[in-house]
């Protein structure tokens, strides 16, 4: 943010221009078929059949970029409040190991079919990313890492979302034929499913053992985004250090402030209804802001040409997680 942009009221009129379509995107998600999507993916798409019919409004770029960058940084760092350390490190143990294997294979699968499919190989990364951790929130903090343009982030996020929200029905609509406790598949759930609120959705109708025990699984994935940054963080320095331009990985400084909210959030004396209001309310809008940002830049031509494949492999790798983590909770 430069001294010219805090005088030009366009920079203003940008941010308030993602906040608006935010706005509007979670109040049509309360709708009942927008209500199975969420506010983040429905706001993407209408931020996305805006950028297509109306075009890029560019006198509003700064305050939309400004959206896209740092107010997404911000929302990741309010996701912290989410990660309760202290219940995760004490009551985790056995689940941290399922939660660093759902991650390896979710990434791992979902590069092996994307070569397969010869897909892209960065927005394939991010969608194995964001089925191992946590949706929409791990796109958005490994983007930078990886060098991954704004037209990939806002995909990546919107397919994760949509995929994840498909794999919540299908859970609850097999639970009832499957020979397997509540708190088995609470933690299913916890280990396989997308984003947190897939995970909510999914157990809380089995019960409040089976919510609790998920979210606390899905919580270890969560606190293993930040290692998982700082290698891919490495592994970006030393490639980059190898090629011709020998330029310096960014380093990922908002994880910072997401250990830092973490902390503050399980060690601190902060009323919950406060770090409510944060993770669970401004957190969210705020991403779904920045969101709006990076979907801005989306050409629906460029979506069967980039998304399909990736797609494709992201959601044969999530199948493939979901099976084993199945047949791996009868460890427990």
């Amino acid at each position: 943010m430069t001294k010219k942009n805090l005088k030009n009221p366009y920079f203003y009129l940008g941010i308030l221009f993602t906040f608006a379509i935010a706005a509007i995107g979670t109040i049509a998600a309360k709708l009942p078929v927008l209500s199975n999507i969420g506010a983040m993916l429905t706001a993407i798409i209408i931020a996305v059949i805006y950028r297509n019919v109306a075009g890029y409004p560019e006198k509003l770029r700064a305050g939309i970029q400004f959206s896209a960058y740092k107010i997404l940084r911000l929302a990741i760092i309010l996701y912290g409040f989410k990660l309760n350390i202290d219940i995760v490190l004490k009551k985790g143990g056995l689940l941290l190991v399922h939660d660093a294997l759902s991650i390896i294979i979710a990434i791992v699968l979902t590069l092996f079919f994307a070569k397969l499919f010869k897909a892209e190989k960065k927005l394939s990364l991010l969608l194995g990313v964001g089925t191992g951790v946590c949706g929409a929130a791990a796109i958005a903090a490994v983007s930078p890492i990886v060098e991954a343009d704004d037209e990939d982030t806002a995909i990546g996020a919107g397919i994760i979302a949509l995929v994840g929200t498909i794999f919540t029905v299908v859970y609850t609509l097999i639970r009832p034929f499957l020979p397997i406790s509540d708190t088995l598949f609470g933690i299913w759930s916890g280990i396989s499913l997308h984003e947190i609120a897939h995970v909510a959705a999914a157990a809380s109708p089995v019960g409040s053992d089976a919510l609790v025990i998920a979210l606390l699984a899905k919580l270890g994935r969560v606190f293993l985004l930040i290692p998982l940054c700082f290698i891919l963080s490495f592994i970006m320095h030393r490639k980059n250090q190898g090629g011709p331009s020998k330029k310096s990985a960014p380093f990922p400084w908002f994880l910072i402030g997401f250990l830092a909210t973490s902390i503050l959030g399980t060690y601190c004396n902060i009323p919950q209804n406060i770090i409510t209001t944060f993770s669970n309310v401004i957190g969210p809008f705020l991403l779904a802001s920045g969101m709006v940002g990076l979907g801005l830049n989306v050409h629906l031509s460029h979506l069967r040409s980039r998304a399909l494949r990736p797609l494709l492999s992201m959601f044969i790798a999530s199948i493939i997680l979901s099976v084993f983590s199945y047949f791996t909770v009868f460890l427990f």
